[in-house]
C-alpha cells in the first residue's frame, strides 16, 4: 500500500516494487525483510533493508537531483563531519519498473528530535554548532553552488511571483515589505563554504541526547554560510 501522495506527478511506490528493484539491482539483498518508513520525506520515500540498510527513491522527477547530488558529494564530505553521515552502499539505475536513479545506504539509528524530548537542549545545540562549523571547514573549492545559498536578489522574481499567486490568501504587503528588508541587507562577501541546505529536526538523529548523525545532503552545497542558521 502506498503513502499518501504529495505532488501531482508523484509516482506510486510501494513494498512490492522496491522488492524487484532490490532483486534485480543486488540479488545478494533480495531476501532481506523490508519495510516502508513512516518517516518518509517529502521528496523522497524510504524503506528499511534489513537491519542495517535503507533504501531511498525520488517521489517524483524534481527530487532526481538529489538522489544524484548526494551520492556524488557525500564520499567526500563524511570523512571530515564530527557526525555520521548515511553511507551509499549501492546505486540503482533507471529502468522498466522504475524512470529514475534510486540508492541504498547504511542505516544510522537515532531519533528526530523534537520539543519536550531533551533534558539538556543546549547540549545539541553545542554538538550542532561543532557540526556546522566542521563542516565549512572542508574544501570548498569545485564544490557546487548551493540554491539555498545564494544571494537573496538571485530570488527576487520568483518570490514575487509567489506571492503574486497569494493574494488574498496571506497579507503580501506585509511578506512583501519583509522580503524587501532581507533585500537591503549587505550580501555576504566572505569566502564560499559549505553549507547542508536543509538542517531541520528530521534530518538530524538524537541519541541518549546528543547529535549521532546529519541526513539527507541532497541540497549540500557551496555559499553564504547563513543558510545553516535558519
Amino acid at each position: 500500500m502506498c503513502a499518501v501522495r504529495m505532488h501531482e506527478d508523484e509516482v506510486d511506490i510501494d513494498v512490492s516494487l522496491v522488492g524487484r528493484l532490490i532483486a534485480g539491482r543486488f540479488p545478494r539483498w533480495a531476501g532481506l525483510p523490508l519495510r516502508r518508513l513512516e518517516s518518509s520525506g517529502t521528496e523522497n520515500a524510504m524503506f528499511r533493508l534489513g537491519a542495517d540498510k535503507v533504501v531511498r527513491l525520488p517521489r517524483h522527477p524534481r527530487a532526481v537531483e538529489g538522489i544524484t547530488h548526494e551520492l556524488r558529494w557525500l564520499p567526500r564530505l563524511a570523512p571530515g563531519l564530527p557526525a555520521a553521515a548515511p553511507e551509499p552502499l549501492g546505486r540503482g539505475e533507471p529502468g522498466e519498473d522504475f524512470p529514475w536513479p534510486w540508492a541504498v545506504y547504511s542505516w544510522l539509528d537515532g531519533r528526530n528530535p523534537v520539543p519536550g524530548m531533551l533534558e539538556e537542549p543546549r547540549l545539541l545545540a553545542e554538538d550542532l554548532g561543532t557540526y556546522v562549523t566542521a563542516l565549512r571547514r572542508i574544501d570548498a573549492a569545485k564544490g557546487p553552488i548551493g540554491y539555498r545559498g545564494v544571494p537573496l536578489a538571485a530570488r527576487d522574481r520568483f518570490m514575487r511571483e509567489a506571492l503574486a499567486q497569494l493574494a488574498g490568501r496571506i497579507d503580501t504587503a506585509a511578506v512583501t515589505d519583509l522580503w524587501e528588508q532581507a533585500l537591503r541587507a549587505p550580501e555576504y562577501a566572505g569566502p564560499p563554504v559549505w553549507a547542508h541546505g536543509d538542517l531541520m529536526a528530521g534530518n538530524l538523529l538524537v541519541s541518549s541526547g546528543r547529535l549521532t548523525a546529519v541526513i539527507d545532503y541532497g541540497t549540500v552545497g557551496v555559499g553564504d554560510p547563513a543558510v545553516d542558521l535558519i
